[in-house]
């Protein structure tokens, strides 16, 4: 009965950290492409081909839902996926719609024309490739109108983060939010568009300003995976091992998740 986690490298460790607390019966397999991250500096068709591997990859471990937690996967190749590669007794499902509901004040399922909503002004922090993807943009316009969104491409973040470098990571989203606010000087929301970004919350918030209401991702996913299984049981595959994958090296990679979520985690080889 396992459920797949993926992402371009540890980012989407959060999303499975909240999965498991929500869900914790059931098996999760994570595969991170630590070998190729950072997703946010490739092109589209690249990011297509290493998602669909990996995606394939953990079919092999009996799974037939996978999350796809690195948003820029969710920006330049889910829709395409969906689209031209997934059998029909597979599925894959991206990261952005749960937090466009919460901001949007929508149900599941809720697929009214779009209209009016409290918040009007958001700030878009995400990956150079999910900020040239309009994906968001593309996704609120479904549900909202009138919503002001300013996006800030956060280069070298997630490098940062990967490296273990917090300092610099820490620098550099001062300076992002910074630049943001030069664009947006009073955002009412601010979304973190990267699995990664939680892992830097505190910091968002702190160059926010308390007034800011952050959304972060990995609650949000984890409570909307929880109502789509139940509403839909059969996309439990018919893996019964968690594990953890990865296409870099796992003794490195263990490190450096074992650090992130401050338990031990061990990866191997995909």
């Amino acid at each position: 009965m396992a459920v797949g986690i993926f992402d371009s490298g540890l980012g989407g460790l959060t999303v499975l950290d909240a999965v498991s607390r929500r869900l914790p019966d059931v098996p999760l397999v994570y595969f991170g492409d630590n070998a190729h991250a950072p997703y946010g500096v490739r092109d589209a068709d690249d990011i297509y081909d290493l998602t669909t591997k990996a995606v394939t990859r953990m079919w092999e471990e009996g799974v037939d839902l996978v999350i796809i937690a690195c948003n820029t996967a969710s920006a330049a190749a889910l829709r395409r996926m969906q689209e031209s590669f997934l059998p029909t007794d597979k599925r894959c499902l991206g990261v952005f719609v749960p937090l466009i509901e919460a901001l949007t004040e929508r149900q599941w399922g809720d697929n009214s024309p779009p209209r009016q909503v409290k918040v009007q002004h958001v700030a878009l922090f995400a990956t150079p490739a999910t900020v040239s993807s309009r994906a968001f943009q593309r996704e609120l316009a479904f549900r909202a109108i009138g919503v002001d969104v300013e996006a800030q491409a956060c280069g070298g973040v997630v490098d940062a983060i990967e490296e273990g470098d917090m300092i610099l990571a820490e620098a550099l989203v001062r300076s992002h939010v910074d630049a943001l606010k030069r664009k947006m000087p009073k955002p009412e929301a601010a979304i973190l568009g990267c699995t990664h970004y939680p892992l830097m919350e505190t910091t968002f918030q702190d160059a926010l300003g308390a007034d800011v209401e952050v959304y972060s991702q990995a609650n949000l996913v984890a409570e909307s995976l929880a109502d789509y299984l139940e509403r839909r049981p059969e996309m439990l595959g018919k893996g019964t091992q968690s594990m953890f994958l990865t296409s870099g090296n796992p003794a490195k990679v263990s490190a450096r998740a074992t650090q992130f979520l401050r338990r031990e985690i061990k990866f191997r080889a995909a």
